[in-house]
């Protein structure tokens, strides 16, 4: 090493070395005498200013300039005192104070442990839920003012109530966005390109140029519409006359099928949304079905016309026998439904149907297109006569200008009237607006009336067609002619309404003010959906105003669906926080509102359930009925078990799942003897869209989802082989039952409401006498339905005067119906509810003393011999069946085969669709089975079928439940004979219920119970 410094070892030998203290003084001193020497500059610089000033500066500016010396003199003495001093290390200030940063005004609270999980940001980004489009925050431009809206809403006879309803994809919520487009501000509508399906929305989500009233972001995601939006709006007719129009735009999916059943209990008529091409589908049978069960007006829109035209290619007298087509399948349908009569037909001629292209924006009945002609050559005739003369077969001779009912002979050049005065024309608009130069386009379309900005012609095909097609039009006044004609105003339609609605007594004053619709009588409002808020923390309810007049701040009552008169605990009351005139996407606030009307309503859902009756609070107790719930045509059959990742969070699931309850008016759910909390829904789609709004929007935590599963019902095959007893558990009373299946169509009868208990005894024999051939007393003898008011089985009691004491059998009458109750809700066999079975009381004997025969020996008791029977009458297992409708080219009718033979389904109908070239194949595939059952369709054909299924029957499982002798392979499809046991036992594991079903449990005399196991074997 070269340096002196340091021995060969690389020890340190040079001269001693000062010591970090002793470096840091001289650092300090160095930096004070540097501090020093710039204030003494500063001094001196001060001092030779001072000195150079001019001569003539006054005596008391040089007295300030001494004064200014002599404190930087000060100054330098105090920093070479404060330099030189010594600060402890506690009096060292290192950081600023937190009063020095904050001030002396906030308060700081210091904590020593941090107890904050790290997981957990210190301060929390605000979040934002996002699973709704954003309400506009101003009120948009109409061509209407807002306090004419709201005025008009005061006057029912200038109202129309509708629910547009149709089948997936045939063009319901592109009607609504013509009307919104025509009375609202929507410059995004006007220049988006015109889309024919909801896929090309998928692929440009544009969420302001599409679906006005698809305000959900899970809505644009999947291009369809998964809840009932209302609207609100002013429209005239072709006579210039304004109404108010509430529309509810609902969705088309089968498994919404709900969503559209509580839009009809608000609406008074049905615009019923049908594809040109399509025609008649699943959706849009079920559809007219309920419209004609809930007593509504049926109108028809045949839309997307521009597919005869643009993809089909049909020629106009083949496009008209198209369209006749669709126009009495329509009829058919409504035909075939029980309760309809002849004026419910729809027909062109009778002005209750429109003919549409909505992804064009136009769209016209017959009036309002003969008001064109009649407007353009003054023509010397009404609208409504020339409209007569355009359908059916009316055929239009040029040469003699004239209709004839009938092709004369020679009149060759006679024309359909349909095809001469419509579609002739709007073929020609079309073949000239695609196939034109602008030179010669713009020739036409001023020889029309339609005048367009030199940048119009600029645009491709479709959104020129659009801009054409709204221009030749114009807005759509022959469908506010339609609605106005043919669906009933509020005041027309509330008696019928109060007569099918309202459970109170007819004769008192909140009836009487219902069926005036009068805004000056009770408050009476039927609430029939839920909307979250923006966050999805609370709920306001839409509500249609039957009677009275409701405003912010009122108090009222909130009846439930379970109140009755003689049981008020599903009663609360409330106060209205506020009230708005819901239109999707903005509310419009109001002080009140009158009757015939919708209102949203906030601050009221607490108490709600799916639906309820509001009453102002000044109804005496007395008058408080409630409107009937909605009656609901679909089963929740499909089940899934849920709960949370983190089991802390279960608080946080259980209050999502009462949200979703709210929400959706199908979805149900329940917790099992096992503890797990289940979902009950319609279809894939409904759960997978309670699944996400559960995760994201109502609990917003994790969740784990079990494999779905069905709903199973039980039945009995056979009448009881034994008469089978059962004693009360203090052993003095005795009860015998058997257990008998019923006859066909009995069940789907009480589940529709065909036959009730309500009626008189009398009227319930006379039912069962005429329609299955019952003794008219074993009819008046019918005691329950049940599970619940409505279930399908029956308690009947048919014991002899002579054997049992009728005193005391009425006395015990209800704890037998509620024991029969708890039987029928959960059976033996897999605790699934009873289906379609029929208990006989024929022997009661029972303990003089009444302390003896009180609930708590009757219930259990008429529970175990209501099993017993059941055991003793051939138990079998009932599965759901879903109706399956597929949609395919003729060559993938093989494929579509293939997947249903493979899913123990059956074809039903095969047949080709008249004027288009799809097959239609129906067929019938359980339940259990249709999991997955589009996908794979979707598959196999390379994406070119179209399926949708519901939920249609019930139907026995092949096999014996109990049938021990069947061995089940592990993780091997069971088949055959076998499926009851295999459906049975893994129902049974998944519940936590032991495999062994036996009858011995319920039987308590070893005398029956060797009679019943001889049975057996």
């Amino acid at each position: 090493m070269d340096d002196p410094n340091y021995d060969e070892f690389g020890n340190y030998i040079g001269p001693e070395l000062a010591t970090s203290s002793e470096e840091e003084s001289d650092a300090e001193a160095e930096a004070a005498g540097t501090t020093t020497a710039h204030v003494l500059a500063a001094a001196a610089a001060a001092g030779a200013d001072s000195d150079d000033e001019a001569d003539g500066a006054s005596d008391d500016s040089r007295g300030d300039r001494d004064g200014e010396n002599g404190r930087l003199i000060a100054m330098t003495r105090r920093l070479e005192v404060s330099q030189t001093q010594i600060v402890l290390h506690e009096d060292k200030k290192y950081y600023p104070d937190a009063e020095d940063v904050f001030g002396p005004d906030v308060e700081v609270l210091v904590q020593e442990e941090d107890t904050q999980p790290l997981t957990v940001p210190i301060v929390a980004p605000a979040k934002m839920l996002k699973f709704q489009v954003a309400e506009e925050q101003d009120l948009p431009d109409t061509t209407y003012a807002k306090e004419f809206l709201v005025d008009l809403l005061g006057y029912p006879e200038m109202v129309r109530n509708i629910a547009v309803a149709g089948h997936l994809h045939h063009g319901k919520t592109a009607l609504v966005d013509v009307l919104v487009a025509a009375t609202h501000a929507w410059p995004e509508w006007d220049w988006a390109v015109p889309m024919a399906t909801p896929t090309t929305k998928m692929q440009k989500p544009d969420e302001k140029a599409f679906g006005y009233t698809d305000v959900l972001q899970l809505e644009r995601q999947r291009g369809v519409s998964l809840k009932a939006m209302p609207i609100s709006l002013v429209a005239q007719n072709t006579r210039g006359k304004s109404y108010a129009l509430n529309i509810l735009d609902t969705p088309g999916h089968v498994n919404f099928i709900d969503e559209v059943i509580a839009s009809m209990r608000m609406a008074d008529g049905l615009v019923l949304v049908v594809d040109a091409v399509e025609g008649v589908m699943a959706s849009t049978e079920r559809v007219v079905r309920a419209a004609v069960r809930e007593g509504l007006s049926i109108t028809l829109v045949v839309n997307k016309v521009d597919r005869l035209i643009i993809e089909l290619k049909l020629p106009p007298a083949d496009a008209y026998y198209k369209l006749k087509l669709t126009v009495e399948e329509v009829n058919g349908v409504i035909a075939s439904c029980p309760g309809a009569d002849a004026s419910a037909r729809v027909s062109p001629e009778l002005g209750n149907v429109c003919f549409a292209s909505a992804a064009f924006g136009w769209c016209f009945s017959l009036e309002s297109f003969a008001r064109r002609y009649v407007d353009t050559w003054d023509m010397a005739v009404q609208p409504r006569d020339l409209a007569k003369r355009l359908w059916g077969d009316v055929y239009y001779h040029p040469e003699r200008r004239t209709f004839m009912r009938k092709r004369a002979e020679g009149a060759g050049s006679a024309t359909r009237s349909f095809v001469h005065f419509i579609l002739e024309p709007l073929y020609k608009i079309y073949a000239q607006v695609v196939g034109e130069d602008e030179p010669n386009l713009r020739v036409v379309l001023e020889s029309l009336g339609i005048k367009l900005r030199k940048s119009d012609y600029a645009m491709d095909a479709r959104s020129l067609l659009r801009r054409v097609l709204c221009h030749f039009f114009g807005p759509p006044t022959g469908f506010v002619d339609m609605c106005a004609a043919h669906i009933q105003s509020p005041l027309d339609a509330a008696p019928a309404k109060t007569g099918r609605l309202y459970t109170g007594s007819a004769d008192t004053a909140v009836a009487a003010a219902m069926r005036r619709c009068d805004a000056d009588g009770p408050l009476v409002v039927a609430v029939a959906k839920q909307y979250p808020s923006a966050d999805g923390s609370q709920f306001s309810v839409l509500g249609r105003i039957l009677s009275g007049h409701i405003s912010a701040g009122q108090k009222v009552c909130v009846l439930g669906e379970a109140f009755s008169p003689g049981d008020d605990e599903d009663m609360a009351t409330a106060t209205v926080a506020a009230a708005w005139v819901y239109c999707s996407r903005y509310k419009i606030p109001v002080s009140g509102l009158g009757a015939g009307g919708w209102v949203l309503l906030g601050g009221i859902d607490g108490s709600i359930g799916k639906t309820a009756t509001i009453v102002g609070a000044d109804v005496p107790a007395g008058e408080l009925a409630i409107v009937r719930p909605l009656p609901l045509p679909a089963e929740s059959v499909v089940k899934i078990a849920v709960e949370p990742v983190v089991p802390t969070e279960l608080p946080k699931m259980l209050s999502g799942l009462r949200k979703i309850g709210k929400s959706y008016p199908l979805a149900q759910t329940r917790v099992e003897e096992s503890g797990e909390h289940v979902i009950l829904g319609t279809g894939e789609l409904y759960m997978d869209c309670i699944m996400h709004d559960l995760r994201s929007v109502y609990a917003e935590i994790e969740i784990k989802v079990a494999d779905p599963v069905v709903a199973f019902r039980e039945t009995v095959a056979e009448t009881s082989a034994v008469m089978v007893y059962g004693d009360s558990p203090n052993g003095k009373n005795r009860l015998t039952i058997i257990a008998e299946p019923v006859e066909q169509g009995i069940a789907e009868d009480i589940e529709s409401g065909n036959v009730t208990l309500d009626w008189p005894a009398r009227q319930v024999g006379q039912f069962f006498e005429a329609n299955y051939g019952w003794d008219i007393l074993a009819g008046r003898s019918i005691w329950a339905f049940g599970p619940g008011e409505s279930g399908p089985n029956i308690l009947s009691d048919e014991t002899l005067p002579g054997d049992t004491d009728r005193a005391r059998l009425r006395s015990v009458r209800d704890s037998i119906r509620q024991g029969f109750q708890w039987a029928a809700r959960e059976g033996p066999l897999c605790d699934e509810p009873m289906r379609g079975t029929r208990f006989r009381v024929v022997g009661a004997s029972l303990a003089e003393a009444g302390i003896h025969r009180g609930g708590g020996q009757i219930i259990p008791a008429a529970r175990r011999v209501c099993y017993s029977s059941f055991l003793m009458a051939e138990p079998r297992l009932m599965e759901p069946v879903n109706y399956v409708e597929i949609q395919a080219p003729a060559g993938c009718v093989s494929a579509v085969y293939t997947v249903l033979g493979r899913r123990r389904g059956h074809v039903t109908h095969d047949g080709p669709k008249p004027g288009s070239p799809m097959y239609m194949i129906k067929a019938m595939v359980p339940t259990i089975d249709a999991s997955g059952l589009e996908t794979d369709i979707r598959t196999y054909t390379h994406g070119q079928a179209f399926c949708q299924h519901y939920f249609d029957h019930w139907q026995i499982v092949p096999g014996d439940p109990l049938d021990k002798g069947v061995v089940l392979q592990p993780l091997e499809p069971s088949s055959g004979q076998q499926l009851a046991r295999d459906f049975v036992l893994k129902t049974r594991r998944r519940k936590g219920l032991s495999d062994d079903i036996s009858i011995d449990k319920y039987i308590d005399d070893p005398a029956l119970r060797d009679i019943v196991r001889g049975l057996q074997h």
